[in-house]
């Protein structure tokens, strides 16, 4: 994380170099020796998270230059913030232009004296880094440190017994079947997952299986882990094999180079079946090393690669994508025997302690490695004493660094951690920040990242594209789950395991990086960057709260009152704050101190009754970020044109009705002359009813991404469509008409942009638009109140890359037949509201790739769909308020041929419609016919704007 800092430190001065060196002059030289020390420092930096737990002195040194790093960068935004207030004032204050040159001089010094001062400290600890280079006997190295960098890593097979696996035998029988298959080309198979799983101990078993062993009679086991010689490695290979053949390896191996003993590999095992396991691969550059010296030689040879990254098993089995083995934690019932079977050695838990014994197995969320760890400790305790078991529950967090049997835990999860490039180091350890459990928006994640400088920019990526990129990366490397996707795959909500998140915590407050307060009258460190409150806590007052702050984060909880005060912030002293997050704050009115943040990047006042902005907000001229979702505001002043580097505005709230669907949506009155925010990314949702004019104006936009109208008129189409002919990089448009019987026309755009994925239309239509026909890119499609006469699945069924469609008043014909060959990548539909269906037809071949259908409120629609039976991916079906009659076909029974028809979809849910029985309840029909009754929860939920 040092090199993070000192990285982020190094593209802030070079900007302020740039930006404002006239006002550097006689300082310039001793910034720019600063920047060079740092550089230097940066490769020896770049292995040091690793190392430093296990060297005091090198901590020590981190510590320092994280230190100086902090205290540089304070520096540059004081300076900054002294000219931003400054020119600032003039728009307030004319007469003090005069004044420019004095203020300018008086910057100067003060940034001349503070660096001066850095420098001498810079000077100290480069003298104290050499010193650590000669003493360790690496000075002269560059930046190879790989001596130094070498962790004791054997993957986590070596913690994980293979008495401590349980729900092993279905991933175990798989692997095997995937070796023993009877085909003659070689194979890789790849089992992949975080940490802890005991991926390693699994694929141990499978390669000691008598049948495996009496398949394969050469193999070999090679640890990979994070740090490796890959002459090493080979040489190990030749060992095992040579081993196994009964004879001496070949002369003078020991001093053979890479494709020497790659080409010795090579040769021996032309003619052989072999199985060769690559434990615990980290990068796909370690693949690319191995996979070479073994031969594709027609045997039925395969390899076995175990990894925490998915992208380095879906490359080893490019040519093999169904044989990758994702390994899921525990179930809870599978994660219950394992724990009772190391403290109870099998036997019941007594009844005093399963409540705390509950709540801890809840921690270790499925991963085996945890519960065996913790286990281990819970083992030591009095079972009789529940007070003993609660405090290890209470010290969870601490106790990864006060028990060796924990520490063992926080190793294995620390590894991925220390395996990050350092730009992503940071935006791990903000996960840190949010409350344990809560699923976590991934835009808000990225535009949070954003804000705080995590996101470096490249070269014809918008930094969210950047930052989405980053967040993929650690899907990849198995340390964040996706909670909930998109049907068209986009992440919605994540999470880090809580055990990770408990060693990110731990790392994050080592660092300075963020206090997380959980009660009344805490005080931190004057040198933490960012405060996470989690939860209403009214006595913080100034004097808790360091200045230097430059993030504060608020999370209300659920159980918090709505009419308790919100903190005592004294949000003027924060002068350097960069992001301000005061989400779902009991507040009524925009914080009056708020505006005197000149460095705010990010303010976030949703799900607060906020009802106005003041004019004042001009004043925040760094701000990218402004999320007003389900405020009361609905007009914005016009000092919001001044905010340039405006990227996300969000000023919108929406009514759910008692069926939980969207009812009516609100947006917003924008200033005239809202085309000048050229900066902005996304815009929503902008009321049209102001005119065309305005819709015209949203034309200069040329970088937005995501763009929301509301109270849309048939007269605002050709303005509208003139403006969106410019928007070239445009992704997701969503028009709602005024009423629902006033038409949106769209006819007048000839030319709609080339990468528009997301398309939502919320009115009456004539037609469906020309230009939908053709729209290759589009991936999700919503129509509502369109009332068409002609069939729109003949004009839609040809998209290619389509895969959610939603259709809600949209058709007033009796029959909907789904073409042979049609909507090719469909994987979720929804038909709402066809108050005319009574035939829904499925050729086969229609829709090979459907998983989830749903129908509701069809009145007319009395039986399953015809030909339901082609849609074999189908894994959920859901009928709700629906006649009778179709409910009654979906009972089992032997003569029903209507359940027959869905007997092969693993979910199926029914609901009568108006009065019947089961008004709020569902029938839940499995594969093997049997039923249960239950209340679908969110099955009815319409598909927000994210």
């Amino acid at each position: 994380m040092a090199e993070g800092s000192v990285n982020f430190l190094l593209s802030k001065l070079a900007q302020i170099l740039e930006e404002e060196g006239q006002l550097l002059t006689g300082v310039r030289t001793e910034a720019e020796y600063i920047s060079d020390e740092l550089e230097f420092m940066k490769a020896f930096l770049r292995v040091a998270d690793a190392m430093e737990e296990r060297d005091p002195s090198l901590e020590v040194l981190v510590k320092k230059v994280r230190d100086i790093a902090y205290e540089m960068e304070d520096a540059l935004d004081d300076f900054k913030l002294r000219l931003t207030h400054d020119r600032g004032q003039r728009f307030f204050a004319p007469l003090l232009r005069s004044f420019d040159h004095f203020v300018n001089l008086r910057a100067r010094h003060q940034i001349a004296s503070r660096i001066r001062a850095i420098k001498s400290r810079v000077i100290g600890i480069s003298e104290a880094h050499r010193r650590y280079l000669i003493r360790n006997n690496i000075m002269g190295q560059g930046s190879t440190f790989s001596s130094i960098s070498r962790l004791e890593s054997q993957g986590d097979g070596l913690l994980l017994e293979e008495a401590d696996l349980v729900g092993i035998e279905k991933p175990k029988r798989q692997l095997i079947e995937w070796l023993l298959e009877r085909k003659s080309g070689r194979e890789v198979v790849s089992v992949v997952g975080m940490g802890g799983l005991g991926k390693s101990t699994l694929v141990k078993k499978v390669y000691d299986d008598p049948d495996v062993k009496k398949q394969f009679k050469f193999r070999a086991w090679i640890t990979v882990s994070q740090s490796f010689k890959k002459e090493e490695l080979l040489k190990d290979i030749i060992q095992q094999l040579f081993r196994v053949h009964r004879k001496p390896g070949p002369k003078g191996v020991d001093s053979m180079d890479y494709d020497k003993l790659r080409t010795v590999i090579n040769k021996f095992l032309q003619q052989k079946k072999y199985l060769i396991v690559l434990d615990d691969v980290w990068h796909t550059s370690t693949w690319g090393a191995f996979q070479h010296a073994l031969p594709n030689n027609n045997c039925g040879s395969r390899i076995m690669v175990t990894t925490r990254n998915t992208e380095v098993a879906s490359t080893a089995c490019m040519d093999f994508p169904d044989r990758v083995l994702p390994l899921d934690p525990l179930s809870q019932e599978e994660s219950w025997i394992l724990f009772c079977k190391k403290i109870f050695q099998n036997n019941t838990c007594p009844p005093h302690l399963k409540n705390v014994s509950e709540t801890i197995l809840g921690r270790c969320e499925g991963l085996p490695l945890a519960i065996v760890s913790i286990s281990g400790v819970l083992a030591a305790k009095d079972k009789n004493k529940i007070d003993e078991w609660e405090m290890v529950h209470r010290s969870l967090g601490a106790g990864f660094e006060n028990n060796d049997t924990l520490m063992s835990t926080r190793k294995i999860l620390s590894l991925s951690y220390n395996d990050l490039p350092y730009y992503l180091k940071s935006c791990l350890l903000y996960f840190s920040i949010f409350p344990a459990g809560n699923p976590i928006e991934r835009m808000k994640l990225i535009r949070l990242w954003i804000a705080e400088g995590f996101v470096e920019g490249k070269e014809v990526m918008t930094l969210e594209e950047v930052a989405e990129d980053y967040l993929n990366e650690l899907i990849k490397r198995s340390l964040v789950r996706v909670v909930e996707a998109t049907s068209d795959g986009r992440v919605k909500t994540c999470r880090i395991h809580d055990l990770l998140r408990e060693i990110m915590i731990t790392k994050a407050k080592d660092q300075d990086f963020v206090a997380i307060a959980k009660e009344e009258g805490m005080v931190w460190s004057e040198k933490v960057r960012r405060v996470s409150i989690h939860k209403a806590v009214p006595s913080i007052q100034r004097r808790h709260v360091p200045s230097r702050l430059r993030s504060v984060l608020i999370f209300w909880g659920a159980d918090s009152c709505p009419d308790s005060p919100a903190p005592n912030l004294s949000f003027g002293h924060l002068r350097l704050l960069n992001v301000l997050d005061l989400e779902g704050a009991p507040l009524k009115e925009f914080p009056s101190k708020v505006s005197s943040l000149f460095l705010l990047k990010y303010l976030s006042l949703r799900n607060t009754n906020v009802n106005s902005i003041p004019s004042s907000i001009s004043k925040l001229l760094n701000l990218e970020t402004l999320d007003l979702k389900h405020t009361q505001i609905s007009e914005l002043p016009v000092g919001i044109l001044k905010l340039r580097k405006l990227r996300h505005l969000l000023v919108y709230r929406y009514e759910i009705d008692s069926d939980d669907r969207i009812h009516t949506k609100y947006g917003f009155q924008p200033p005239p002359q809202i085309g000048s925010l050229q900066s902005l990314q996304k815009l929503c949702f902008v009321e049209a009813n102001q005119g065309g004019d305005l819709l015209l104006e949203l034309g200069r936009l040329n970088q937005l991404r995501r763009l929301g109208i509301v109270r849309f008129r048939k007269e605002h189409g050709k303005a509208l469509c003139s403006s969106v002919t410019k928007l070239t990089d445009l992704r997701a448009l969503s028009i709602t008409s005024i009423t629902d019987s006033e038409f949106i026309d769209l006819e007048y755009l000839s030319n709609p942009p080339r990468f528009l994925q997301r398309l939502y239309l919320t009115g009456r239509l004539q037609s469906l638009p020309e230009w939908l026909h053709s729209s290759d890119s589009l991936v999700k499609l919503v129509l509502k109140w369109s009332r068409l006469s002609d069939d729109p699945l003949l004009s839609l069924q040809h998209l290619p890359n389509l895969v959610h469609l939603e259709l809600v008043q949209v058709y007033d014909g009796e029959m909907l037949c789904f073409q042979a060959k049609g909507f090719q990548r469909l994987k979720f539909l929804g038909i709402n509201k066809l108050e005319s269906l009574r035939v829904i037809t499925v050729q086969q071949g229609a829709m090979p790739c459907l998983e989830k259908l749903i129908v509701q409120s069809c009145k007319e629609l009395k039986r399953v769909p015809s030909g339901i039976e082609h849609l074999t991916t189908l894994k959920v079906l859901e009928f709700f308020n629906m006649p009778k009659e179709l409910i009654m076909t979906l009972q089992p029974s032997e003569e029903n041929g209507d359940y027959l028809k869905v007997a092969h979809v693993p979910d199926v849910y029914s609901t009568y419609w108006n009065n019947g029985i089961l008004d709020n309840f569902a029938l839940l029909t499995k594969e093997d016919g049997s039923s249960s009754l239950h209340s679908p929860s969110g099955s009815r939920r319409d598909y927000i704007w994210k």
